[in-house]
């Protein structure tokens, strides 16, 4: 049965590159989720900015 805190959470994936860079066009932002046990830390992944055009570093972000 579930404990009383969920194990697996939502994050907010952000581009690193986008949220630096002031001359971009928007800010690319994926959702994704997280097995809080297994990864305890920030995570970040690779995936793709369509404002850089090219994959970039995704970071996850406080809510």
């Amino acid at each position: 049965m579930a404990k009383g805190k969920d194990i697996r959470i939502t994050v907010i994936l952000e581009c690193t590159s986008c949220s630096v860079n002031k001359e971009s066009r928007g800010i690319s932002r994926y959702i994704t989720q997280k097995n809080r046990h297994n990864t305890p830390s920030r995570l970040e992944l690779l995936k793709f900015c369509p404002f850089c055009c090219k994959h970039m570093i995704h970071a996850e972000i406080k809510k």
